[in-house]
């Protein structure tokens, strides 16, 4: 089974890679059609929050100043990028106040359209973009304007314009996209809770953590969530956004740290991953919720903070891996395209690119085939740990019952045997049943050795042996307690029955064909005890009226069968005290 599961993880890892691949090259396809962003045309002019744009446009360089005023930027569409069909503007989610968006035609026309941080209207589309459509008119559209309130940062700002038939499609190849990455992270979700709950392994519980966090994160930045509380439109949004994403690297960090591979390498690493990605945790707080301002200062800390994480992680798993970890090379297959996709995030600019999705949905992408191969591996190593387990189990089991064996005739062994008396002789006392002992001595046995030899002796004793598990049923054990001693024991087994049984296997343990190990002239007959127990009845009281009863039967003549007299409360009592 074990190798079987090797197999299967062999073949999901080669299956998983060609689909990274596979959807990799169609992305790539995809963007290679998109058209330049507008941003880069811009010019720009900042003026009062509620008042209009003047005259004087500045095309140069930067805008500043804006974190509290309105940025006004304008440009010029080119008609042979936009067709005949009309055009739309999406303006990527970002922390802002309050949009405005003004579409010039040639005629003098204008179109506007307007929303605000907690209302987007109908306006948000799925992929963290807030769609604006310029309508098809016999005029031309000769500007675009943009009036942003209180942005906090212009890099964040990402916008495109695109003929409205190409923005369709990549809005609807991104819900799709996204979706389907959404669709994966919470049926992970889901599992790996389970399978936290179920394995009680660390990694396991901060691994769930990473994919909840990245999940919800997915939900905000794709604007999913907005279905169900619009009111976190625009800022909030982008401000949980930055929160969850610091805490998703933390979780991960941790998973990374806390993985059964990491016991193989030095405990400072763990503790620098650690250390690492709760840093980037402590950094997303005021990043998150801190004035403007931090985003500059804290920005660049916070990336350089991301590059060392994965650096280290990437140690981490690749020295667990050189020392022998069987399943370090999963778990840095695992990692590894997440890990790849978010160091090019924090080096690149991804701008607008994968359907105007960029870095978010290439992160979103990455973790959601990042988990999926995490639980099948996590999935898979468990259930190798447990046949694993269940093979040391099974052995431990088979051990156990050897040596409850006796070695020479197969049967119970006196220790097996009390044990099962023992758990019958409880079910007894709680009036679940019935238990009865009948203790079988051979008669004149050592005359068998003496004459025939102890090779023989020990044939006699083996197909004997041999009989009495035959006549054994279902509810009997059968048992040699020592030499020439052997024992059944009878469950359930009603009190008129007994003497029946008794008589029956005296009668064909008698018969038995020993022609071929004494002779034809040598018979063998046994001499049997039998004593019934009574509630609460032990089994060494239990053993004891049997063996009088043996001793009985011997005194009697052998070849026959006693029965103890029964057990009777004033009996029981004495017993007991005789044990104590």
């Amino acid at each position: 089974m074990v190798d079987g599961v090797r197999r299967g993880l062999t073949v999901f890892e080669r299956l998983f890679m060609f689909v990274l691949l596979l959807l990799a090259s169609q992305a790539a396809l995809a963007h290679a059609e998109q058209s330049p962003p507008i941003a880069e045309r811009y010019c720009h002019q900042v003026t009062p929050i509620g008042a209009v744009a003047g005259p004087a446009w500045n095309c140069q360089g930067r805008p500043s100043g804006h974190e509290d005023r309105r940025l006004w930027l304008s440009a010029a569409p080119v008609a042979e990028e936009l067709g005949m069909e009309g055009a739309t503007l999406l303006v990527h989610q970002s922390r802002f106040q309050g949009l405005t968006v003004l579409f010039g035609y040639a005629d003098g026309r204008i179109v506007r359209h307007a929303v605000r941080a907690g209302d987007y209207g109908s306006y948000w589309r799925v992929g963290g973009q807030v769609a604006f459509s310029a309508p098809q008119r016999e005029a031309a559209l000769t500007s675009v304007t943009l009036g942003v309130d209180r942005l906090a940062d212009y890099q964040l700002l990402r916008t495109r314009l695109l003929p409205a038939g190409a923005a369709a499609r990549d809005a609807a190849l991104a819900a799709s996209l996204i979706g389907g990455a959404l669709t994966l992270l919470a049926l992970s979700s889901a599992y790996n809770l389970l399978l936290a709950r179920a394995s009680r392994q660390r990694f396991v519980v901060w691994h769930a953590a990473w994919v909840a966090s990245v999940l919800i994160w997915g939900l905000l930045w794709s604007q999913l969530a907005l279905i169900a509380f619009p009111g976190l439109a625009g800022t909030t949004a982008s401000r949980l956004c930055t929160l969850l994403a610091t805490l998703a690297i933390a979780f991960a960090a941790t998973c990374a740290a806390t993985c059964p591979e990491a016991g193989t390498v030095p405990r400072w690493l763990q503790r620098l991953v650690l250390a690492l990605g709760w840093g980037v945790a402590a950094v997303g707080v005021p990043l998150a919720f801190g004035p403007p301002i931090v985003i500059d200062l804290l920005g660049p800390v916070s990336s350089v903070l991301v590059l060392a994480v994965l650096a280290a992680v990437a140690l981490l798993i690749g020295l667990a891996w050189r020392r022998g970890s069987r399943e370090a090379r999963s778990f840095f297959l695992a990692w590894a395209v997440p890990m790849v996709v978010l160091g090019a995030t924090q080096l690149f600019d991804m701008g607008t690119s994968l359907f105007g999705g960029g870095p978010q949905i290439a992160v979103l992408f990455a973790s959601a085939m990042q988990t999926v191969w995490i639980s099948v591996a996590t999935t898979l190593n468990l259930a190798r740990f447990r046949a694993e387990r269940d093979a040391a189990r099974a052995a431990q089991a088979e051990l156990r019952e050897l040596a409850q064996r006796d070695p020479l005739t197969g049967l119970l062994n006196r220790r097996g045997f009390v044990e099962r008396a023992e758990k019958a002789l409880a079910r007894l006392a709680k009036r679940d049943g019935a238990f009865a002992l009948l203790l079988i001595d051979v008669d004149h046995f050592k005359a068998i050795n003496d004459r025939f030899g102890h090779e023989a002796g020990d044939g006699v004793l083996q197909r004997l042996a041999s009989r009495l598990d035959e006549l054994a049923g279902a509810g009997f054990h059968a048992a040699r307690l020592g030499g020439e001693e052997f024992a059944l024991g009878a469950t359930g087994l009603s009190h008129a029955d007994l003497p029946e049984l008794a008589e029956r296997v005296r009668t064909c343990l008698g018969a038995l064909s020993l022609a071929d190990l004494i002779g034809e002239s040598t018979r063998l007959s046994v001499s049997i005890g039998v004593a019934e127990a009574a509630p609460g009845s032990t089994f060494q009281s239990l053993y004891r009226r049997a063996d009088e009863a043996l001793y009985a039967a011997k005194n009697a003549g052998r070849n026959r069968v006693a029965h103890a007299p029964p057990m009777t409360p004033t009996r029981l009592g004495e017993s007991r005290m005789k044990a104590a």
